[in-house]
């Protein structure tokens, strides 16, 4: 059974919240990554006021009005898509997003909408430090009262004592598959383990989403250069197609080769800003 999960009251930092189903609810953001890179020549295309922002500084750079510009507003939108969708992939930290939804008992698989999917970091889900199960004579119960009681929980325990208590309960839930763990399924769905076996389970959401009421300036600009290298590139294999143009004092001569090695080499420093500086890079650990 798959269940399309409701916002809980704690809410989502993304959006509305308090129990609205977390599958279709509309988040405040310009930004809809169901909608990116999917555009057909055939639509109209429209552009949101995020879209207009790029698009804007894309025409101002490549010389319009003052030079004609040979791109349609589909060719225009698939750039911003592509950039987007480049920054989206990668979203850094200061993207991060919390939402929480209430798990049913005995059910374990739960539809999310892409734009928590796809940048989900991680689940919280039966992770309280006291959250055993454990009915009294059995044998989790005797493990974890046996520690506490061996290792002077109830008298003058100290930090030290406290941390090697949760890493024995860490362990302990792990050997005993207590601790929850989670999977992602097909892209789209969120498989919860063990099946939660009371409701309401709350269950919290860590992603990384764009959003462009707070995208900060620095990385909105980071789009329209990119958006401009690809509308460079684009301009110039359509320009590239003519080598002049006949006209007076032996007419005009395009840029077309010049605009795809510009766009090539902008493309490659923008990528590395992204990884290198942009998304944190990954830390590494020596044991």
């Amino acid at each position: 059974m798959i269940a399309k999960p409701k916002i809980s009251t704690y809410g989502s930092t993304y959006g509305s919240y308090k129990g609205n189903d977390l599958t279709s609810y509309v988040e405040s953001s310009d930004i809809d990554v169901d909608a990116l890179n999917k555009n057909l020549i055939i639509d109209d295309v429209e552009f949101n006021k995020f879209d207009e922002t790029i698009k804007d500084y894309v025409m101002a750079q490549l010389g319009h009005p003052v030079v004609r510009v040979e791109l349609t507003p589909f060719q225009i939108k698939t750039c911003i898509d592509e950039a987007v969708t480049k920054l989206d992939y990668h979203a850094p930290q200061w993207a991060m997003q919390y939402a929480v939804f209430d798990a049913s008992a005995g059910i374990s698989l739960y539809e999310l909408p892409a734009f928590i999917a796809n940048n989900l970091n991680y689940v919280v889900y039966q992770k309280d430090l006291l959250a055993f199960q454990f009915s009294k004579g059995s044998l989790e119960f005797d493990f974890f009262l046996g520690f506490w009681q061996n290792n002077r929980f109830f008298q003058n325990m100290n930090v030290g004592d406290y941390l090697l208590v949760q890493q024995y309960m860490e362990m302990i839930r792990k050997v005993l598959s207590r601790d929850g763990g989670f999977d992602i399924v097909n892209g789209k769905y969120l498989q919860l383990y063990p099946e939660p076996f009371s409701t309401p389970t709350p269950v919290i959401l860590e992603y990384r989403a764009l959003d462009s009421n707070t995208i900060l300036p620095a990385f909105r600009n980071w789009v329209q250069k990119y958006a401009l290298a690809c509308a460079k590139h684009v301009l110039g294999r359509i320009r590239g197609k003519f080598q002049s143009i006949p006209g007076p004092g032996k007419g005009a001569s395009l840029d077309g080769k010049d605009l795809i090695s510009e766009a090539t080499k902008e493309k490659e420093l923008l990528m590395k800003e992204l990884l290198m500086e942009i998304e944190e890079p990954p830390l590494f650990s020596v044991y």
